[in-house]
């Protein structure tokens, strides 16, 4: 049994307002009919955004959770993964949970393990373009998050910003190009970053500063093919998607120097202002391009998608840098923390996703 298009956002049983417990006491609504905060303003969205309670049935009720994997972000997939597992067992599910980068193979361990459905924490490549996704269909095992096309599409940047751009989504100018290429002259003026074509998280950024005379020195484990994208300055917003709704908006501070690998992962490392206190119509345009660009890549389940905004350009200065179809998952993670700020808890966040869960995503 799964749950259809129509059941999304009505699986939270033990959620008894909508996305309403983030505003202050006096600007809330009452229970029943709560809102969400999609604005320090107080501007409110209504009806279809309300989470209805009821559901406390487990259609799914043995989970395994995939973690840790063979790319760049194991680490941080081993936290998201043991963090959401314990949030399950808390809920009441039997988990089982399983590295795909160790031990025996994966199709084998999960045919053991004989699973109801998949909690997918697995980040960056395998995990998170596409390939497990593509194997949980071949052994038609329910799974969260984004399907095979969802996924594969945009786990790479290319082709994820020529999506964004036939849906008028604002996106920086960028050239795809050989490693050796990039090396050899500026492929573009500077400023500008080189990126891997299909990582997240910022592995893998170089940005070459204005007036730099030579191009980046790429290292040697760099993808044959690569990303140059003019440098977008200003402030680094993210907007957190679930079951096609944005929640609200983040702005992140990083500590020191730029929101990089470190800076995301590392305690201390970025602080978060949420909702971000932004002007009305900058708020509008990030929610709405979460949802387009969520919509437009076919994504399932909860994505993030990564803004920045130049602010002396007003809304001319805003641009998408990408969408995360597997973000973080640990309890301060950018996209449950949005969640709570809305009043859904961890625990019914990852229950909510499972419940979720499906094949032909």
């Amino acid at each position: 049994m799964s749950l259809s298009d129509d059941g999304k956002i009505r699986a939270l049983g033990s959620v008894a307002t909508a996305w309403g417990k983030g505003r202050r006491e006096s600007e809330r609504e009452p229970r029943a009919t709560a809102l969400r905060p999609n604005h320090p303003s107080g501007r409110q969205t209504t009806a279809g955004d309300k989470i209805e309670a009821g559901m406390s049935s487990r259609a799914y009720p043995r989970v395994v959770v995939l973690k840790g994997g063979r790319s760049a972000e194991r680490e941080v997939s081993l936290v998201s993964g043991r963090e959401c597992a314990a949030a399950l067992r808390r809920a009441g599910y039997e988990v089982i949970e399983i590295d795909p980068g160790q031990g025996p193979g994966l199709a084998q361990a999960l045919e053991a393990a004989r699973p109801d459905a998949v909690f997918n924490a697995l980040h960056g490549r395998w995990g998170e373009d596409g390939c497990v996704q593509g194997l949980l269909e071949l052994l038609a095992i329910p799974y969260t998050h984004s399907g095979v096309l969802g996924s594969a599409l945009a786990m790479d940047k290319a082709r994820a910003k020529e999506v964004f751009a036939a849906h008028s989504i604002p996106v920086a100018a960028h050239r795809v190009l050989g490693r050796d290429e990039a090396m050899a002259a500026h492929p573009l003026p500077p400023p500008y970053v080189v990126k891997p074509v299909n990582e997240g998280s910022s592995v893998g950024i170089y940005i070459v500063e204005a007036g730099a005379n030579a191009p980046a020195r790429l290292a040697p484990d760099m993808p044959a093919m690569v990303m140059a994208e003019a440098f977008a300055p200003g402030r680094e917003l993210t907007v957190a998607v679930m079951g096609g709704r944005a929640l609200t908006v983040t702005d992140i501070i990083p500590t020191s120097g730029w929101y990089d690998y470190a800076a995301k992962y590392q305690d201390g490392g970025s602080r978060h202002q949420l909702p971000a206190m932004l002007p009305d119509d900058v708020f509008a345009a990030c929610m709405a391009h979460a949802e387009t660009a969520h919509r437009a890549l076919g994504c399932r389940g909860v994505s993030r998608t990564d803004l920045r905004w130049d602010e002396p350009r007003g809304i001319e200065g805003l641009v998408v840098l990408e969408t995360n179809t597997q973000p973080g998952m640990t309890p301060t993670s950018l996209a449950p923390e949005q969640a709570a700020q809305c009043g859904i808890s961890f625990e019914d966040l990852v229950h909510w996703m499972v419940e979720d869960a499906s094949c032909l995503r």
